[in-house]
């Protein structure tokens, strides 16, 4: 291959590019409308507009991509992960082109694709498998009846694809019914097939997974295997190799399974095996994954090998070493997902504009995003990866935390706390988790401002402060003296800062490089003083401090070594607000209306699904408040729909 086109996005599409060009191979960049001004677009040699923006009418548009290969006499195609990586007929539509899938075999990724057959597959090749029941074509009774075969819990799971989309534990036959439906259309839209299965639900386990590479001369191998088991709403968060969980018994045995499992199809190019893994050290097998995983910088780091250019060796008919010959794991790697969502709202996906982007520290990013950039409502809100390499494992958390509090990151909600408190939390630390570490730690919790109030008080003087200097600085006279500076000690200047719910007011008053003040009452006084648009550098309670600040979007953003911290100032004289009918529901995110439960005149309990809002390929719940009726329908399905939009008013 001489040139290679890639069939995604993002953070990964500048990963293959990456590798490409050390190769001294050409690249071709495939962009929807979304994504004309992305970092990617440019850095390909060529690019080729797929138009649309939703993922439905660029990335997963075969056609059109196979096209764009021939337009720009690309040779192979590199899918990445998501959108078609795992389609079966994408892959055997590559072949029939003449063009390379750097990938597996279209046969492979059929039978692995769908969880049903893989897990049938893998049973018969002696891979012990969690069990689990096919629902096509029956009646709601008759999946209530195959769950309760399984036993209570359930996972309502997609057949095709991964990463969460379309999964639901479910704990009773009443929930069931209602999973099943969100969890075909949640599939259906990311995947576009919409089947889904049963699967027994494993309580307290630990989800690890090996990295397999297999070549066409009939050899697989593994890579070592991955700790996967903090995870939100069944998604992978944080990723980390060696897994502390597992001794040198199981290793050996997982190892060997995935090999076996991927020797049993014949396996080509990178995969991974995924597995459960039980309190007593018993595992199951979960799935394969056809394709190049998110999380592959982990095991990258620790052996020092480039799996996107073992996938590109093995395409075009490499020979893989022998196992013996695959560099030893050394020290330890964690990577995190950084994501632009709302923990404290159900990790609701936000949008919007980036505007600053900026990670410091001794870890490698990942990253699709840059200062400006516009996270928008049609792909995943991912922005980055964050991976540390330490002598240890305690060593690369300690990086790793390091690096995401000290992170600028302003404009856009993100689940940096989260991240940074679990890195931080001993249970983590000591290595005993499972895949319900979040949920029984407590999301409240773990997504809390990294900064205290207090340290957020010093960062709205900081704030307050850099605002007077930059008034100062634009003032027609006497532009070098203070704001509001007397020859005698006069009254305070006052500025509120909302920071969350939480409202702070500082009271300042300026002398030569000082000024007294009074945080929500908390007298601090600030020496050795210099403000400017950009940044403050003071002494508050016998420290020396520089805090930058900046602005944007209506936001002030200050960032020191006390961490970081966002406000909205609050207007003195604000302008009357514009009011909304009691009983609005309005829309927690933009996105698009997937489904009406009601009608005007409904009458609903509370907690009643009023409508399905769908974001970002996940769907969230609009649900009554309250008791009471509806009384008007304000959006359709299908509509497109920005944040705050009022959807449904009720009314008794």
């Amino acid at each position: 291959m001489d040139k290679i086109l890639i069939a995604n996005r993002g953070e990964i599409a500048r990963r293959v590019i990456d590798t490409c060009r050390t190769m001294g191979i050409a690249t071709v960049a495939v962009f929807s409308d979304a994504d004309r001004h992305a970092r990617f677009v440019f850095e390909a040699d060529e690019a080729v507009p797929l138009g649309g923006a939703a993922a439905a009418d660029s990335y997963l548009k075969g056609d059109a991509i196979i096209d764009a290969a021939r337009r720009t006499s690309a040779d192979g195609i590199h899918p990445g992960y998501g959108f078609l990586s795992e389609s079966a007929a994408f892959a055997g539509a590559c072949r029939e082109a003449g063009l390379v899938f750097v990938g597996p075999r279209p046969e492979t990724i059929a039978a692995m694709g769908s969880k049903i057959e893989s897990q049938r597959l893998m049973a018969q090749a002696g891979v012990p498998v969690v069990p689990s029941r096919t629902i096509d074509g029956v009646s709601d009774d008759e999946a209530v009846a195959a769950a309760s075969d399984l036993g209570w819990p359930v996972l309502v799971k997609a057949s095709a694809g991964g990463g969460g989309k379309g999964m639901r534990i479910v704990r009773s036959d009443e929930e069931l019914v209602e999973a099943l439906a969100a969890g075909r259309r949640e599939a259906a839209s990311s995947f576009g097939d919409d089947t889904v299965y049963l699967e027994g639900y494993v309580e307290r386990a630990r989800h690890v997974e090996v990295q397999i590479v297999g070549d066409r001369h009939g050899r697989v191998v593994h890579v070592y295997e991955r700790e996967c088991s903090i995870q939100r709403r069944y998604q992978k968060i944080i990723e980390e190799s060696p897994s502390p969980g597992i001794g040198a018994e199981t290793r050996r045995a997982l190892l060997d399974a995935a090999v076996t499992a991927g020797s049993a199809v014949g396996y080509e190019g990178a995969g991974t095996v995924e597995f459960l893994v039980d309190g007593a050290g018993g595992f199951y097998f979960l799935e394969m994954n056809t394709r190049l995983q998110v999380e592959h910088p982990v095991t990258e780091a620790v052996t020092g090998l480039d799996l996107v250019r073992m996938q590109i060796d093995v395409a075009r008919g490499g020979a893989l070493p022998e196992q013996a010959d695959i560099p030893p794991a050394h020290g330890h790697a964690i990577e995190a997902r950084l994501y632009a969502e709302d923990p404290g709202r159900d990790f609701l996906p936000v949008s919007g504009t980036l505007h600053q982007f900026r990670i410091d520290g001794s870890v490698r990013v990942d990253a699709g995003v840059y200062d400006g950039a516009e996270v928008g409502i049609y792909y995943d809100p991912l922005l980055a990866k964050v991976i540390a390499h330490g002598r240890d494992r305690a060593e690369a958390a300690r990086m790793l935390s390091e690096a995401l509090a000290g992170a600028r990151l302003h404009g856009l909600q993100t689940n940096r706390a989260l991240l940074v408190r679990v890195l931080r939390d001993p249970e983590f630390l000591a290595g005993d988790f499972d895949t319900q570490f979040i949920d029984r730690r407590g999301v409240d919790e773990l997504a809390a401002p990294l900064t205290s109030a207090a340290d957020a008080e010093i960062h709205a003087l900081a704030a307050a402060l850099s605002d007077q200097a930059v008034r100062r600085s634009g003032a027609a006279v006497l532009g070098s003296i203070p704001s509001g500076w007397r020859n005698n000690p006069s009254q305070y200047q006052e500025v509120t800062f909302r920071r969350g719910e939480a409202e702070i007011l500082v009271e300042y008053r300026l002398e030569a490089g000082a000024a007294e003040a009074r945080l929500n009452g908390r007298e601090v006084r600030a020496g050795h003083l210099t403000a400017a648009e950009d940044h403050v550098e003071m002494t508050v309670e016998g420290v020396h401090r520089r805090y930058t600040v900046s602005r944007a979007g209506g936001r002030h953003y200050v960032d020191s070594a006390l961490g970081s911290t966002d406000f909205v100032e609050i207007d003195r004289f604000p302008a009357a607000a514009a009011s909304v009918a009691e009983g609005s529901l309005t829309a927690p995110m933009p996105g698009m209306v997937r489904r009406l439960d009601v009608a005007v005149g409904d009458d609903v309990e509370a907690g009643d699904v009023l409508l399905v809002l769908e974001a970002m390929k996940m769907e969230h719940n609009v649900v009554a408040p309250t008791a009471g009726r509806v009384i008007e329908l304000r959006a359709a399905a299908g509509e497109q729909v920005e944040a705050g939009r009022v959807l449904v008013v009720l009314g008794s």
